[in-house]
């Protein structure tokens, strides 16, 4: 007696979800990534071993050609750190200025340029070669800067800033002690080290 054969059908798979997964995913991650900022001078930082992760609400001191770069995150710290560090030096930035020092990811220039530098056209101000921030004894302005970067953090969000150290492996020993014990005079004893990943021997 001859054997009845069903007949195949094809399955069908519906995609529809996991095309749904995986644009939510893109999206996400698209918009939750930070774009990696450019440093205002070549720094060559050296290598270790140890890989901990640098959280994001860290001010960054980069140090490269002896020269002091500060970097601040959050849009509303940079702006009354801004207003802070003027008050000190009788200076009022607008609205305007404090918007647009809010947006900069870096900078390095004496606060008596600052106006000027905030009034250059975007394009200038980016190629521009800054000088850096003084930290001489006569005009040490990033201890003031770093100090009301900590008091604004606190009085906005209630946390203790946290301090990182960005400096070329070449870098001259003078220019990280020195910005080190303009860190240690505000009893800043805590700070991490930025390296880059390498293999352990």
């Amino acid at each position: 007696m001859p054997r009845a054969h069903i007949k195949r059908k094809s399955t069908a798979i519906d995609m529809t979800a996991m095309c749904d997964m995986a644009f939510l995913l893109l999206t996400f991650f698209i918009l939750t990534s930070k774009p990696k900022t450019e440093d205002l001078v070549p720094v060559d930082i050296p290598g270790s071993s140890v890989l901990i992760k640098l959280p994001d609400d860290v001010a960054t001191l980069t140090i490269g050609q002896g020269k002091v770069f500060f970097s601040i995150e959050g849009e509303a710290i940079k702006a009354q750190t801004l207003e802070n560090v003027g008050q000190k030096y009788n200076i009022t930035f607008t609205p305007t200025e404090k918007a647009l020092f809010s947006r900069l990811p870096s900078f390095g220039v004496p606060i008596a340029s600052m106006k000027q530098f905030l009034d250059m056209d975007p394009e200038k101000r980016k190629a521009l070669k800054q000088p850096g921030i003084p930290t001489d004894s006569v005009s040490n302005e990033l201890f003031n800067w770093v100090r009301e970067a900590r008091v604004s953090a606190k009085a906005l969000v209630n946390k203790d800033l946290r301090i990182g150290i960005k400096g070329d492996s070449k870098e001259e020993y003078p220019t990280i002690k020195k910005v080190i014990g303009i860190l240690q005079k505000q009893k800043v004893n805590k700070f991490s080290l930025i390296t880059s990943m390498r293999a352990a021997k």
